[in-house]
């Protein structure tokens, strides 16, 4: 690793270690309709962010892979996902 990415790592550390790890509600549900959410549905909520056409369109091609997942790995990566969360809140 290059010494600039190391120095900036260790700054980062030093500097930002009592960071808030409290999960954006909006971040949440964003991740939540990614894994689940139908892509109309999904898409309505990116509008919300007034991203880029590019980005949407870069976010709703990777949604197409996401979508080939069984629906059950999809859930239980949320439920994981929530779980992580609920310690980060407190």
């Amino acid at each position: 690793m290059r010494l600039s990415v190391c120095l900036l790592l260790l700054t980062l550390a030093l500097c930002c270690y009592r960071a808030n790890a409290v999960v954006c509600q909006a971040l949440g549900s964003e991740i939540t309709g990614f894994l689940l959410a139908g892509k109309p549905v999904f898409k309505s909520q990116l509008a919300k962010f007034k991203a880029p056409l590019e980005a949407v369109a870069a976010k709703m091609e990777v949604k197409k892979c996401v979508d080939k997942m069984a629906y059950e790995k999809r859930v239980l990566i949320t439920k994981t996902l929530g779980k992580i969360a609920e310690k980060c809140d407190r």
